[in-house]
């Protein structure tokens, strides 16, 4: 097991009605005023749009509003909130959403609050392509209504440059959230494909952690194990029932566990999926959580044989494989044990993959509807090279050539 720093400072209100709680948690705070930031017509069709402010008002908390969040935010709009913010001398950022809107929100905060050595603005997306490190974030507080990204929990932010149509992360303790109301009832209304997408998304930030090459670290596997078949569960409960109220707290209290660096602790992260999906999101603009599953497969693959014994015990205690090593009376051996350590952990990748399908998510980049011309195969894995100038993965260290191999074989 790895040395590692936990840090999970958001404080979580969860449960039914939790947001009526808004205004005095923002009062703590002791801002002077707020950005509410959203997304679409959803939060204001909902009418939880004017239950926050009119709790906001409740408690004397000024405000101004910002909306127009789409999945993999736009810099655009980060920019338009950090003018938005400077003009109306907003100290605190409320987003109300899910991981795309607080995310963007983390954006505007960073870009309200760093300079350079002389005293002038940085640019935000210089923050986005670490040519700066962050050194501060204003204060952020969430009102989730998608589970998915964890973002209300985790130290993260993705957004998209719409000039160039890149994709990049930013990660620092500045940007976690101060609070996280979470009330599973105001996810009820997602359609089907994003509540599946936020399912997947949850169990691949725990994966990314999950496929390390680390040994002794059973608490944190066993931490990260239970989440994974909580949320196989909850997923599959929800394809037939969406309303259940136990299902979706599962599932939306695992979304927060799963990114805020729980089921990682000791171990060293892959993050492959990730970083492939970013370019995928970047170029197409598909949801992240499909991306993610539809490279998940072609990645498996092409790794698993670094250490089959964790594709194993992924397959047997989250997927209830049965170990073929188990239905033997006499213990293998030799090549006959790795023989079949490796059968258990293909029949393991293949179930991962039936289990996205019985959930109708992708397998396949074909499946996301989207066609890759050879041009943009060789573009997809340039980017996510940056440019030939790194490597991305822990479990195995891929290089330009492996990226473009995997988008090839996830073609189809």
């Amino acid at each position: 097991m790895q040395n590692f720093n936990y840090y999970a400072p958001t404080k979580v209100v969860f449960g039914k009605d939790t947001e009526k709680q808004v205004g005095e948690l923002v009062k703590e705070q002791q801002c002077k005023k707020v950005l509410v930031h959203f997304g679409g017509q959803s939060a204001k069709k909902s009418g939880l749009l004017d239950r926050i402010c009119n709790s906001l008002t409740e408690t004397g908390i000024n405000y101004v509003t910002l909306g127009g969040v789409v999945p993999n935010p736009r810099l655009s709009l980060v920019r338009e909130g950090i003018e938005l913010c400077k003009q109306e001398g907003v100290d605190f950022i409320l987003a109300v959403g899910g991981g795309s809107v607080i995310d963007s929100a983390k954006a505007i905060g960073y870009g309200m609050t760093n300079k350079d050595e002389n005293g002038q603005d940085v640019d935000v997306w210089d923050l986005y392509l670490k040519k700066f490190p962050p050194k501060a974030c204003l204060p952020i507080g969430a009102v989730l209504t998608i589970a998915a990204a964890g973002s209300e929990m985790s130290d993260s932010s993705v957004i998209t440059n719409e000039d160039g149509w890149l994709k990049r992360g930013l990660s620092s303790n500045y940007a976690r959230c101060k609070f996280a109301v979470m009330n599973p009832e105001l996810t009820y209304s997602l359609p089907k494909y994003q509540t599946m997408c936020g399912c997947t998304d949850i169990l691949m930030h725990t994966m990314e952690r999950y496929f390390t090459k680390e040994e002794h670290t059973e608490l944190t596997d066993e931490l990260a194990e239970g989440l994974m078949r909580s949320v196989i569960q909850a997923a599959k409960t929800l394809l037939v029932n969406p309303n259940d109220y136990n299902a979706r707290a599962q599932v939306m209290w695992a979304g927060s566990l799963s990114h805020n660096g729980l089921t990682g602790c000791g171990t060293v992260g892959d993050w492959a999926c990730h970083q492939l999906e970013h370019e995928l999101g970047g170029m197409f603009d598909v949801a992240h959580g499909a991306g993610l599953a539809a490279v998940w497969g072609s990645w498996a693959r092409y790794v698993y044989s670094e250490k089959p014994e964790r594709f194993a015990q992924f397959a047997v205690k989250v997927l209830g494989i049965k170990n073929s090593e188990s239905q033997t009376t006499k213990k293998p051996t030799g090549k006959e044990a790795a023989s079949q350590i490796e059968e258990t952990a293909l029949a393991g990748i293949a179930a991962m993959e039936a289990f996205y399908r019985e959930i109708e998510m992708p397998t396949t980049i074909e499946e996301l509807g989207i066609e890759v011309t050879p041009e943009q195969l060789d573009e997809l894995a340039y980017k996510c090279a940056y440019q030939g100038t790194r490597t991305i993965g822990g479990f195995r260290v891929l290089h330009q050539e492996d990226m473009k191999k995997i988008y090839e074989n996830a073609l189809k």
